[in-house]
């Protein structure tokens, strides 16, 4: 048995897996794969919008908000964002706060005026009260990354705006792990290897009135307003992905929906957070209590001078017991256990069986 920690692509439910399979090669009898059919055929056609109404219950979308399924990823979207939105004032607020919004801030510099609304860290472990912020009233938007899958960092609040600028949130390793009221933002966004299916498709929340206002060198690929126009049609769509990402759907509303997935995840970070603080300083998690990570916790082993050799021979320990992708990211280095929703209390709880072990055998050489 293989657990997999992978902080993405990540693993998906066995039960979705094993349907994806049973149906490859013949589609519920339609005698061709999933991967076969034309995307503007009625076969595909009832799949594509399964998904979308499935998952508009799943967050009780509301009717103003359109559902794009779009490729390239949340890098992707880092550009769309501008292409779509930046063009309204030529300025947008960045929430810095991690490895991946520093990524989309530096993107968003080629398009227009970026203001960063926290001063710059050599190291992210927090976010910043709001009342810190130092917003631009002009700003087309305001952007932050909700889950920092490098770096642990997750946000314990909803950026509260009152000046009608609307919010903007990647969303894309903490989506469907916890409610939202997706009336608080303008436009969210998620890649879905994470929590909800294969690389290759992103999902775009998008409120009615954002569309249209794109820049006219927008490429059509990344226009809101094209791809909704043509229900995400504009050219073949990543079919397969958008089948998965279907069937994870109705895995999570079988599951209990939004509110298990949030019960499970607080119970499983729980599981790893506990055996680190109760670790004496043998385990350590640089990040602020308040805004640790649900999905993604790093940490590292042991002292300065031992850190490596430790954090080899627990990883190493790790894979002989078949949990593997555990290796931190290689700009923070560590270790980095990834739990998203498909992710098993029981298998969270044989990775914090090891790291009980492993201190208990190992702590004298911290």
């Amino acid at each position: 048995m293989v657990i997999n920690f992978a902080a993405g692509p990540a693993k998906l439910p066995e039960e979705v897996l094993k349907e994806a399979q049973a149906n490859l090669l013949n589609c519920n009898g339609t005698g061709i794969s999933i991967m076969e059919m034309s995307h503007r055929s009625p076969n595909y056609g009832v799949f594509h919008e399964l998904a979308l109404r499935d998952l508009r219950e799943l967050l009780n979308i509301p009717t103003n908000y359109k559902i794009l399924l779009l490729q390239g990823g949340g890098t992707g979207q880092f550009a769309a964002v501008c292409f779509n939105l930046m063009g309204r004032t030529g300025v947008a607020d960045y929430v810095v706060t991690g490895s991946w919004s520093a990524k989309a801030a530096k993107e968003a510099e080629q398009y227009g005026k970026v203001n960063l609304v926290v001063p710059k860290v050599q190291k992210y472990t927090t976010v910043p009260s709001q009342d810190t912020w130092k917003l631009d009233p002009n700003a087309s938007y305001v952007y932050y990354c909700d889950n920092e899958t490098v770096d642990g960092v997750e946000f314990d609040f909803v950026p509260a705006l009152t000046n009608g600028v609307p919010l903007v949130c990647d969303m894309s390793s903490n989506f469907l792990s916890r409610p939202i009221d997706v009336k608080k933002f303008g436009l969210i966004f998620a890649g879905a290897q994470k929590n909800v299916g294969p690389a290759g498709v992103t999902i775009v929340i998008v409120r009615e009135d954002l569309i249209g206002h794109h820049m006219k060198v927008t490429p059509s690929i990344l226009n809101f307003e094209q791809m909704a126009r043509n229900d995400s049609l504009l050219n073949t769509p990543p079919t397969f992905c958008i089948y998965v990402m279907g069937l994870v759907f109705k895995w999570i509303k079988r599951n209990g929906g939004v509110a298990g997935m949030t019960k499970n995840a607080a119970t499983k970070s729980k599981l790893i957070y506990d055996v680190i603080e109760k670790s004496n300083g043998f385990y350590s998690c640089p990040v602020e209590k308040r805004v640790r990570s649900r999905m993604n916790v790093p940490f590292r082993i042991g002292s300065v001078e031992g850190v490596d050799a430790l954090e080899k021979k627990f990883l190493a320990k790790a894979e002989c017991q078949g949990m593997i992708q555990l290796k931190g990211h290689r700009s923070v280095g560590g270790i980095r256990a990834s739990l998203y929703n498909a992710i098993t209390v029981d298998e969270t709880e044989q990775l914090a069986k090891l790291m009980t072990e492993f201190f208990q055998n190992n702590k004298t050489q911290n």
